[in-house]
């Protein structure tokens, strides 16, 4: 399907599995619905966890509980229009459907950036300023931060989705991807987006690397006070509450930095295709595994939760 004017494109046909051998689409379907029905389950699990036991109600799994809401709102943003289209074998989206799905993903990913610079400070203040920690972390301030995270990431998200779904595209309607986003929408566009997409790099220097800067900044604090530490088992204890966000950090910046800042000559769309999921699906499940299998409190809330079941 062409169209010669944007006005009179109604719908995009998003082409994630239809342009791939049947065998090959229905392992890869069935393995994104598997790791997505454990991403739902381990971030559902981790809420709820977070929720009703109180030795949990601290400033860092206050914000471990938005990472897993903002983990369960990637995925049901994406999976279920994602199933319905390859039950289907037509997955057509509407331009309406597919700002909000640009929106959402958008939003809930720059969000996640930003959280995880919150969360760096979180730690920052735990470890180098442990007696002010009360003060600096309030649950007000914490609740603020949390606001603030929302409100930009937000804003930034429906600036990119009004203007993108706004640009003529005369080329084709046929999304190579398996959901709506910036980079792969850009290559159906008639017009000059250059402009834009140095707009959007710039972008993604203030909600990427400014972020990042942020946590690396953090942590080169929280590393020299470690250090200073003289019990071994102080020492162990602070690298073990640090080495679960790095890896969170490691795995999202990683894929983030990869889609949005490297040029697209350099890149071909099976990696952009790959890398996507990585960002939605894979880093969803992994997280709430990271921070419950690598963190004795979330052990023991999960021990207690299922003996209170049990019991009952």
């Amino acid at each position: 399907m062409r169209t010669d004017n944007i006005t009179s494109l109604t719908e995009f046909v998003l082409l994630g599995f239809l342009n791939q051998a049947m065998t090959q689409a229905v392992l890869l379907f069935a393995m994104i619905v598997f790791i997505s029905f454990i991403a739902l389950l381990g971030n559902f699990l981790l809420l709820i966890l977070i929720h009703v036991d109180s030795a949990l109600h601290t400033p860092m799994y206050f914000f471990l509980s938005q990472l897993a809401f903002m983990d369960i709102c990637q995925i049901l943003a994406t999976v279920p229009k994602m199933s319905v289209g390859f039950v289907a074998q037509k997955n057509i989206i509407s331009v309406a459907a597919c700002r909000a799905q640009i929106f959402f993903m958008l939003g809930v990913g720059e969000a996640e950036c930003l959280l995880l610079a919150v969360t760096s400070y979180d730690r920052y203040a735990a470890i180098c300023s442990p007696l002010q920690y009360p003060v600096l972390m309030s649950r007000r301030i914490c609740r603020i931060m949390t606001s603030g995270v929302w409100l930009c990431a937000s804003l930034d998200a429906l600036m990119h989705a009004v203007y993108v779904m706004q640009l003529p595209y005369c080329k084709s309607n046929l999304i190579d991807q398996f959901f709506c986003e910036v980079p792969a929408l850009l290559k159906l566009s008639c017009s000059n987006t250059s402009t834009y997409e140095t707009l959007v790099f710039l972008n993604s220097v203030v909600f990427l690397l400014i972020p990042f800067s942020v946590i690396l900044a953090s942590y080169i604090h929280v590393l020299s006070a470690i250090l200073r530490i003289r019990s071994v088992e102080g020492r162990r204890k602070a690298f073990s509450t640090c080495s679960s966000h790095l890896t969170v950090v490691g795995l999202f910046y990683g894929s983030a930095i990869f889609i949005y800042t490297k040029p697209s000559s350099y890149r071909s769309q099976e990696q952009d295709k790959l890398v996507s999921l990585l960002c939605t699906v894979v880093t969803a499940t992994l997280n709430p595994l990271i921070y419950s299998l690598r963190n004795k409190e979330v052990l023991a809330a999960v021990r207690k939760l299922f003996m209170v079941t049990y019991h009952f």
